[in-house]
């Protein structure tokens, strides 16, 4: 018997590890966290990702990681949290695939993710801010599957945590579970070779309201980190035009 899988094709600093974390309160889902990373930065090499402590036993192409997804839902519905870049565009060549799973998007305001990033990283590459690989990803989904992919903005969770939940959990055909907004003390075992990234989500236990104090510092620390590195004003404004459509998704 084959089960569901949803993936949420995400972008770096959206959000994204703490909707996982309430993805994995459900406790009805075998959870997967960034599997095709292994692909882009280990099989591939496109880029040395830093705080990444890649696990030998991890499948590491394209191929083999998508044959584990599958064989994992022969048991259990599975959820994945995965980049876009990660998976173009040969996941767009893979239609029986692109097919089989129920593809969701989660997006936030790239100025944040961007001062985000920059503290973590600051030699990611415009590919990386991942927009743009979404955008391109949904386009194609919607093209080859005649279904528009769900769309979550990060700040509208942040809002609404439970309205809006509810609405994604319709959106991919899983029941509504309030109960998993609040999510225990136990760090998943899968985010160890990755923590560098998440030590707000591991320290939390539920998702964190935007203040308007913390929306105005975002705003202040973006314009001071393009004003000592240039590069990335250009950065982000490559990928405003597919942050601007995957916004008029969401709310459509």
């Amino acid at each position: 018997m084959s089960h569901a899988i949803i993936a949420l094709w995400s972008h770096p600093r959206s959000m994204s590890t703490a909707f996982e974390r309430i993805m994995r309160a459900r406790g009805d889902l075998e959870c997967l966290h960034e599997p095709f990373m292994y692909d882009y930065y280990v099989n591939r090499a496109k880029k040395q990702m830093p705080h990444f402590d890649a696990r030998d036993e991890h499948p590491k192409t394209y191929e083999a990681i998508r044959d584990m997804i599958l064989k994992k839902a022969e048991s259990r519905p599975v959820f994945f949290k995965d980049m876009a870049y990660y998976v173009m565009p040969h996941i767009l060549d893979d239609e029986p695939f692109l097919r089989r799973v129920t593809h969701s998007f989660l997006i936030r305001d790239p100025k944040a993710s961007l001062v985000s990033f920059a503290k973590l990283d600051p030699d990611f590459t415009s590919e990386e801010l991942g927009l743009s690989a979404q955008w391109q990803l949904w386009q194609g989904i919607h093209a080859q599957t005649g279904v528009k992919p769900v769309v979550v903005e990060s700040e509208s969770v942040q809002a609404d945590p439970a309205g809006q939940m509810q609405t994604y959990w319709n959106g991919v055909g899983l029941s509504n579970k309030p109960e998993a907004l609040q999510w225990g003390d136990e760090v998943p075992q899968d985010w160890q070779q990755v923590k560098g990234w998440h030590e707000a989500a591991m320290s939390s236990s539920t998702v964190q309201p935007m203040s308007a104090d913390k929306a105005r510092k975002i705003e202040a620390d973006f314009e001071k980190l393009v004003a000592s590195e240039p590069r990335f004003r250009a950065v982000h404004e490559q990928h405003l035009s597919a942050y601007g459509a995957l916004r008029s998704a969401a709310t459509a």
